[in-house]
Formats: C-alpha cells, sequence, structure tokens
C-alpha cells in the first residue's frame, strides 16, 4: 500500500468514525470555531488536569478534512502538558503550510500532511488547531470569542 493511500485511509476512518465526538459537561473551558469558506462548524470543551489535558472532546460539523483533523487532534492532544500542545501545533501548521515540514514523529497526523497540496483545504484541517488554542486561552480568563478562519 502506497502512502498516500495509507493516508487517505487514515483520513476517511477518521472521518466517519470521529473520535472524541461529543461535548463535555462540565467543561474547564470551551471554544468555537467556524470556517464560513467551506461551511466547518466545530466545538472543542476541554478539562486540565494540572497544566495537562486530561479530556477533550469536539462536536459541530464539517467536511471529511475538518472532522477527520480534529478527531485526530483530540486524541494527539490528551495527556499532553500545554507545552507539548503548543510544540505539536507548530509541527502540524507547518505540516499543513510548508512542503519540506517534516512529519516524523507525530503518528498518524501526519496523513494531514496532503492537504497543504490544496491551500483552500489548509483552513479546513487547521480549524480545530485554532479552536484548541481558544480554548486553552479561554482558560486564562479571556473572554471565549467566535474562532475563524477568515
Amino acid at each position: 500500500m502506497e502512502l498516500n493511500e495509507l493516508y487517505r485511509e487514515v483520513i476517511l476512518d477518521h472521518n466517519r468514525h470521529p473520535r472524541n465526538f461529543g461535548r463535555l459537561d462540565p467543561a474547564d473551558a470551551l471554544a468555537n470555531g467556524h470556517n464560513p469558506l467551506c461551511g466547518d462548524k466545530l466545538t472543542v470543551t476541554l478539562r486540565m488536569d494540572g497544566d495537562a489535558i486530561s479530556d477533550l472532546k469536539f462536536d459541530g460539523n464539517g467536511c471529511a478534512i475538518s472532522v477527520a483533523s480534529a478527531s485526530m487532534m483530540s486524541e494527539a492532544v490528551k495527556g499532553r502538558p500545554r507545552a507539548e500542545v503548543d510544540a505539536l501545533f507548530d509541527r502540524v501548521h507547518a505540516l499543513l503550510t510548508q512542503a519540506d515540514a517534516p512529519s516524523d514523529g507525530i503518528g498518524k497526523l501526519a496523513a494531514l500532511s496532503g492537504v497543504r497540496e490544496f491551500p483552500a483545504r489548509v483552513k479546513c484541517a487547521s480549524l480545530c488547531w485554532h479552536t484548541l488554542n481558544a480554548a486553552l486561552a479561554n482558560l486564562q480568563g479571556s473572554a471565549p470569542s467566535p474562532i475563524s478562519t477568515e
């Protein structure tokens, strides 16, 4: 099986069977995200244990890339401290936007590398990450405001 085919299968699987779909209630923080170009809308809710994300869920609706990215993100960040989540955000953002970005060491998230070939879809894949960052910022007491990719 070719790597591109394997990546497609990972994305299709996470779209068809999203992990951590739903809402946490109560949650320590939440944020809403919207991609007007594609119509993707999602909410990220999370709980913290000290400095680490102990649980995270997302809900909403979106295209296959958006749902798959949120599902993979939710698995990747659970249990990680904020510094690791911030570093992972930077790596995924580079993966989505830079042709020479390394995809080693990020597990299934490497499947998102093909998205950079379709610039309009980068916002679909990154929406959940920006929404997660907004939820984490909301922990600091800033008023929750919707995130938009526009």
